[in-house]
C-alpha cells in the first residue's frame, strides 16, 4: 500500500511496515493512514510476507517498498518480529539495497506505525519520526 509516490512533491520521510504476514502489513498501513486523517501526506508502503504470499519476510519486497516511498528525506522501517529485524539490518549493512537514509526504527508495530505516519505527514525529519514511533512504547492502556 502506498499513499503517494515520489514526484516533485516536498521531501517527506517515507514509512515502510514490515510484517511476516502480507495482510497484517497491509492492515496496519491502512490503520495508520486512516488514523493520520485518512489522507496522510507521508508515503506509506507495506512489505509483508514472502514473495509467494506465505508467511515470512522478503528482502526484495522490503527494498522495493523502501524505494517506492523514498522522497529524499529518509525512510523509517518498522517491523513486527525477530527475523524481520534481521532482514532489515542485513539490507542496511549491505549499504546499497535501501535508499540512503533508511533506518530501522525500534518501536511497537501498530502504535509506532501510527505515530510514524502522523509525524512524517506533518513534515518532521527522520529523527523526529523515529522518536515519535519509539515513544509509543510508553503508551499506557490502563
Amino acid at each position: 500500500m502506498s499513499t503517494q509516490e515520489s514526484g516533485g512533491e516536498r521531501p517527506l520521510v517515507g514509512v515502510v511496515l514490515v510484517s511476516h504476514s502480507g495482510p497484517v502489513a497491509e492492515s496496519v498501513a491502512a490503520l495508520a493512514v486512516g488514523l493520520a486523517g485518512g489522507g496522510a501526506e507521508a508515503p506509506v508502503a507495506a512489505a509483508g510476507g514472502a514473495p509467494d504470499g506465505g508467511l515470512g519476510t522478503s528482502a526484495e519486497l522490503i527494498a522495493e517498498a523502501a524505494h517506492r516511498v523514498d522522497r529524499g528525506a529518509g525512510v523509517a522501517v518498522l517491523v513486527d518480529l525477530g527475523s524481520a529485524v534481521l532482514t532489515v539490518k542485513a539490507l542496511i549493512a549491505e549499504g546499497d539495497e535501501l535508499p540512503p537514509g533508511s533506518r530501522l526504527v525500534d518501536a511497537p508495530f501498530v502504535e509506532g506505525a501510527v505515530a510514524a505516519v502522523v509525524t512524517a505527514s506533518a513534515g518532521a525529519d527522520l529523527d523526529a519520526v523515529a522518536a515519535a514511533a519509539g515513544e509509543a512504547y510508553g503508551y499506557r492502556k490502563e
